[in-house]
């Protein structure tokens, strides 16, 4: 097992991540970023992003978070392709070891993220990128004027149908129950919206593919009282049944919340434990957009040069 000792050690190479590094290496730390087996997040998803300042063109997700980590590491930040399994935050120096590394830091910044819950049921994960996508934000400017669906009952479910309804012709509701389970003010935007309709008691039975091209054609429904089966066809599908914040090993040692995410102080990202810290995703229950994990980013790495340096 090989050792590392570093001052800061980064979880995660995501946009939080691979800012931090960047602000890191540029107080005069040599941070190293523990970048995952596939390094780059949610990122890499993302079919098509226009919304991150600086691009006055389109750019590609795996693009994006390609030059953000090329830029790190022409700094000087290290990257080691690994995933953490372990932590160990009761002593110090920390201690956070995979199978293969130990790593040993003053300071860690945890940008490991959240990861999208998917249904997991036949072509779903093949049509992402083409008709399928978890983020309205990110891709819903492409379904302007066409016919789209959001899976899910909840808060999550409730925004992004809000917003798709700003530009879609139409938004169903998917849900497998009668009644929804966002906060009642979202509820009632939802049902004053002349946009949004609903199918209630269904779940999704299969993604249907179009036969000359690979995209999505629509859903096959499965009525969860009749087990009635339904096919309706849509122009892109919005899977919005929740997230995962990648944060189970870390539980032994910091607070989380009710939905497992990291807590932080208000207006930075400092956890319960001094010289630990959470950037990104993995701390923002709410939004799950780059440029507010590149700027979380950034402030941890520079709350990090403040603990060292004290």
């Amino acid at each position: 097992m090989a050792e590392y000792i570093t001052d800061i050690l980064i979880l995660g190479s995501g946009p939080a991540g691979c800012t931090a590094g960047i602000y890191a290496v540029r107080s005069g730390f040599s941070p190293l970023i523990v970048a995952g087996d596939i390094a780059g997040g949610q990122m890499l998803s993302a079919d098509i992003i226009e919304n991150y300042p600086g691009f006055d063109t389109p750019i590609s997700g795996s693009d994006l978070i390609a030059k953000m980590q090329n830029q790190a590491k022409n700094l000087g930040v290290k990257f080691i392709y690994d995933t953490v399994q372990e932590v160990d935050f009761s002593s110090y120096p920390f201690v956070c070891s995979s199978n293969f590394n130990s790593f040993s830091a003053k300071s860690v910044i945890i940008a490991t993220g959240a990861s999208t819950k998917w249904l997991g049921i036949k072509n779903e994960q093949e049509l992402i990128g083409h008709g399928v996508s978890s983020c309205a934000t990110c891709d819903g400017f492409f379904y302007k004027g066409k016919e789209v669906a959001v899976i899910g009952g909840g808060n999550v479910a409730a925004k992004e149908a809000l917003y798709l309804a700003k530009l879609a012709k139409s938004v169903t509701i998917i849900h497998r129950r009668d009644t929804l389970r966002a906060d009642k003010i979202e509820q009632e935007k939802l049902f004053k919206n002349r946009k949004i309709h609903f199918e209630w008691n269904s779940v999704v039975d299969e993604f249907l593919i179009k036969n000359t091209t690979f995209e999505l054609q629509g859903l096959r429904l499965r009525n969860v009282k009749s087990d009635e089966l339904k096919t309706l066809n849509f122009d892109g599908v919005f899977v919005a049944v929740g997230y995962t914040p990648n944060t189970m090993i870390f539980r032994r040692y910091l607070n989380l919340n009710e939905r497992g995410y990291i807590i932080t102080e208000k207006g930075c990202c400092k956890t319960n434990i001094p010289g630990i810290f959470a950037a990104g995703d993995v701390s923002n229950p709410l939004f799950h957009q780059a440029i507010l994990a590149a700027g979380s980013g950034c402030l941890a790495a520079l709350q990090a040069e403040q603990f060292l340096t004290n």
